[in-house]
């Protein structure tokens, strides 16, 4: 099967600038705020249970909620990026898998990450993938969103010092939270802060539950 223009063009800009996104960010660099979210988000899930960023680049969030006590993997669309997470943190289990495409099993995690990578996705997939990650997660599992708040497409040209070609969408909070609560989610929490220095536009991160039965 034809893989669509939007997941081919953001493998291969990812595949392309992997290297030097390592090297400009090689550890979470994260303003406090966003840090805080990650460290209540560990807590919430509680130590030693199974957890997967989905879209962990070179697997630097990964590795900080790793070091949060949560026994944490990653997958990412980019064999570049899931290259380099592994050869930084051989000790951590990094795969190549598409958000829109999970492979864990029914009910299988007690947790699910997704640290800007929804960002990259037509919004017209965003509900079918909220009711993929509903699956996968055990009643009462934990959702930690990240994205750049907004509504409009950002088109890419240059990353990181390469030259690509990708798409990136600033979106809506308060429409996220209603895609999630369709596809059986209960939100927990938004945030929204204003821009931190580098940044052209508010951050915005969902806390959601898949609701005990």
């Amino acid at each position: 099967m034809t893989e669509p223009a939007w997941l081919v063009e953001t493998r291969a800009a990812y595949d392309a600038v992997a290297e030097d996104y390592a090297r400009l960010l090689p550890d979470v660099v994260e303003p406090p705020l966003d840090r805080a979210l990650l460290a209540a988000y560990a807590e919430m899930v509680g130590p030693g249970r199974a957890v997967l960023e989905v879209g962990c680049g070179t697997g630097r969030v990964t590795a900080h909620l790793h070091r949060l006590g949560l026994d944490i993997g990653g997958v990412d669309l980019s064999p570049g990026m899931v290259a380099v997470a592994r050869r930084t943190y051989p000790d951590l289990r990094f795969e190549v898998g598409s958000l829109t495409e999970l492979s864990a099993p029914d009910r299988s995690l007690a947790g699910l990450v997704s640290w800007y990578s929804l960002i990259h996705l037509p919004p017209e997939l965003l509900p079918e993938v909220f009711v993929g990650l509903h699956r996968v997660l055990v009643p009462g599992g934990h959702l930690l969103l990240a994205v750049k708040a907004g509504d409009r497409l950002d088109r890419r040209e240059q990353a990181y010092g390469q030259p690509v070609g990708y798409d990136v969408y600033w979106l809506s909070p308060e429409r996220l939270a209603g895609q999630l609560a369709t596809a059986g989610f209960a939100v927990t929490a938004t945030t929204v802060r204003a821009p931190a220095a580098g940044e052209r536009q508010p951050q915005a991160f969902l806390l959601a539950q898949r609701p005990a039965d």
